[in-house]
């Protein structure tokens, strides 16, 4: 989603939208990296991991959510 927006917006709340999606983006990959144990046998608390990605997940979805109310406010102008 990121990617079809200008690079350099004019608006702070567009930018600020972008930054969250993609620090969200970046931080659910490296969480889900995480279900691969980095040794054989070793522990991974699987339940917290579960609660991570569900909040990465959520951040996405509202960063999303005020990309579109932007766009969609700023073409009704």
């Amino acid at each position: 989603l990121s990617s079809v927006l200008v690079q350099k917006p004019a608006l702070e709340t567009v930018r600020s939208s972008l930054r969250l999606l993609n620090a969200s983006a970046y931080r659910l990959q490296s969480e889900c990296r995480k279900t691969v144990p980095p040794e054989p046998g070793a522990a991974v608390d699987y339940q917290l991991l579960t609660q991570q990605v569900i909040q990465c997940a959520y951040d996405i979805a509202k960063a999303a959510k005020q990309l579109v109310t932007i766009t969609t406010r700023e073409k009704k102008q």
